[in-house]
């Protein structure tokens, strides 16, 4: 049997890279097909390093060829990463900080606060630096979460400069506009009064060295997030969503918002918060209040990553509320959620600090205490 390269050109033709329009072969990512008898090389070239693009690619190729083709031809596909010489992230680096990671949603109410405090003191009990910035200007919720809200930061002098001081509990250090305000006092500021404050928070802190400063952005897509992207090297973006169409529908605006050419913000995934309520006493029911895997197949639709779900739990709400969040639950169901949906963000910053060209974000240097990463 002898392969003809037009043919396999041809069927080429009928399959795209995702997240391009046009097919392999005219948008220039099949740059060579030789042939040799039954065996077919394909010189494949990509501008996204997101392995799972790669893996779609060579998977598709594969399978067209097999089909289309002929169910015997061995195949060989060699990659080539094209990315833009420029830093792709935009914004100026905090020095001691590693990685940015921003927690973001299209909507309100759909837990990202909550999902926000449980990744950080999971990610302090594997043995990682971490600060949480709460960055919702007009609904602070960290000072709570963490049962710190009666602490108000200190000024502190870092090498001839005064700056603030986060406030600290279960080793996570916390900074959110709701220390400089009273409870029951609203923030009622334009946007570029918002995001000055903002920019004093990040710069004007003294956050030390940290492997992971996560970000607690506000609902939807406007001046705060806009202010975020351009002030900061953001590592990756985080976006929570709920399974139900109205969250679904605002949590693929945040995506794009993310992955826009202005923008260009690495996804390192969608979480799925609400997921399925389990009653106490029937631990082994699920009832799907919102729907059933609705973040799950966006995440599919959109070629993200899928991080994972977090059920609806009476003690995720009652330790929010308390300040303890339920991650530091030893030996339960919440704790284990949470520390498969940390170890995903985790691979997911490794596999793009390792992927993507080199940025002013600083790359993690130390894995030690997740067993996700290989040592």
């Amino acid at each position: 049997m002898k392969l003809d390269r037009k043919e396999i050109l041809k069927a080429l033709e009928t399959i795209t890279i995702a997240g391009e329009g046009k097919n392999m072969v005219e948008s220039g990512a099949i740059a060579n097909v030789i042939t040799f008898g039954d065996e077919a090389v394909v010189d494949l070239v990509l501008h996204s390093p997101a392995m799972h693009i790669r893996k779609r690619a060579e998977d598709d190729i594969k399978k067209t060829i097999l089909e289309l083709v002929s169910p015997e031809a061995k195949i060989k596909i060699n990659v080539k990463i094209e990315t833009p010489e420029k830093p792709e992230i935009k914004g100026k680096s905090i020095p001691g900080i590693k990685n940015i990671v921003a927690v973001a949603s299209g909507k309100g109410g759909v837990g990202k606060s909550t999902v926000t405090a449980n990744l950080a003191v999971t990610l302090a009990k594997m043995g990682f630096s971490v600060g949480v910035l709460d960055a919702d200007i007009y609904g602070p919720s960290m000072p709570i979460m963490f049962d710190v809200e009666s602490e108000k930061p200190i000024s502190v002098e870092v090498n001839g400069k005064s700056k603030m001081k986060p406030i600290e509990n279960y080793d996570v250090k916390i900074l959110s506009i709701g220390f400089f305000t009273s409870p029951s006092q609203a923030v009622i500021w334009r946007g570029p009064m918002a995001s000055k404050a903002l920019n004093q928070m990040i710069f004007d802190a003294d956050w030390g060295e940290l492997d992971f400063l996560l970000l607690d952005l506000p609902p939807g897509t406007g001046d705060i997030h806009l202010s975020i992207v351009q002030a900061l090297p953001i590592t990756g973006v985080v976006v929570v969503s709920t399974p139900q169409a109205v969250a679904l529908a605002d949590a693929k605006k945040g995506v794009a918002m993310f992955m826009s050419e202005a923008i260009n913000v690495p996804v390192l995934g969608i979480i799925e918060n609400m997921a399925y309520f389990t009653p106490e006493e029937l631990p082994s029911n699920k009832y799907y209040i919102f729907g059933q895997e609705g973040a799950k197949n966006l995440a599919e639709d959109l070629d993200v990553p899928f991080l994972g779900e977090v059920p609806i739990v009476q003690s995720i709400r009652e330790a929010g509320d308390y300040g303890r969040p339920a991650a530091m639950q030893t030996g339960t169901v919440l704790e284990t959620v949470f520390e498969e949906i940390t170890r995903n963000v985790v691979q997911e910053v490794v596999s793009r600090n390792e992927s993507l060209p080199a940025t002013e974000a600083v790359k993690i240097t130390t894995m030690a205490g997740c067993s996700a990463v290989k040592k």
